[in-house]
């Protein structure tokens, strides 16, 4: 685990394009108090704002999946382009609305020096059948906290999951895992995983807490679409040294008291 530039440890809070926008007036109040005390590194999905921009990202034929069953939105340079559209509007809007409780703020792209990503599957599912494409997306291999210059209370950064590849190309990248990424690589101790659901659900029971360990095996096992990825990034930022993460809907001060949502942890 890496330590920040500024020795002090932030909260990395991932924001569901989901759910965006349900969070209430109230829930931006208490992200505001939990940033006065430390710093925020906020890292953004786009799905409901990207389908809102046009309807072909709805379509069925927006989704590949690869050899190995995992899904991925078909990236080309104009979905690139598309997602920073969304971003940027997504910046006005988050960075306004903690400017306006005392929080100053600033956007980053990942791929601005910040997230590296390796080399992406180059084989997908199309019509039943396993055909090269190029799809601009890859695993994230490292995060650069030193892109992260002012880590303090009272600023906030909101981190666009993109990526640069070896080959300098700019990538998509999952924003689950970004986060986890950047919650391990600034010594986070925390990862808040805002969604629209307030639990994990087991055999439709919600789950208040759980190991690494049984969590992946439901991973594996039993959960579907996006919790899968939570999941996973859930794993990848406890092994690289997050102590815990929590799911939920609710404000961070609730999930991280442990009055809501599911907290993963090592033991």
């Amino acid at each position: 685990m890496s330590e920040t530039t500024s020795g002090t440890t932030p909260t990395v809070v991932k924001l569901g394009g989901s759910c965006l926008d349900d969070l209430t007036d109230g829930w931006w109040d208490d992200l505001a108090r939990h940033g006065r005390e430390r710093p925020l590194v906020l890292v953004h999905g786009w799905s409901k704002p990207l389908k809102r921009l046009s309807p072909r990202y709805s379509e069925p034929s927006a989704i590949l999946r690869d050899r190995y069953g995992n899904q991925s939105r078909w990236t080309t340079p104009e979905v690139i382009a598309d997602i920073k559209t969304v971003s940027a509007r997504l910046g006005e809007d988050v960075l306004g609305r903690l400017e306006q409780r005392g929080i100053t703020g600033e956007r980053l792209l990942g791929s601005d020096g910040l997230v590296a990503a390796g080399e992406g599957e180059r084989w997908w599912w199309q019509d039943r059948q396993l055909v090269e494409l190029e799809n601009l997306v890859g695993p994230i291999t490292g995060v650069d906290p030193a892109a992260l210059k002012n880590l303090q209370p009272g600023h906030a950064y909101l981190v666009t999951p993109l990526a640069r590849n070896a080959a300098g190309q700019e990538v998509n990248t999952d924003a689950d895992r970004a986060a986890a990424a950047i919650a391990a690589a600034t010594g986070a101790t925390d990862l808040v995983l805002v969604t629209d659901v307030a639990h994990l659900l087991i055999d439709g029971e919600p789950v208040r807490r759980i190991t690494a360990k049984a969590a992946g095996t439901f991973r594996d096992k039993g959960a579907t679409g996006g919790m899968r990825k939570k999941l996973r990034a859930a794993g990848e930022a406890l092994d690289g040294g997050v102590e815990r993460v929590v799911i939920g809907s609710a404000t961070v001060t609730d999930l991280l008291a442990a009055r809501t949502g599911t907290a993963i942890t090592r033991t």
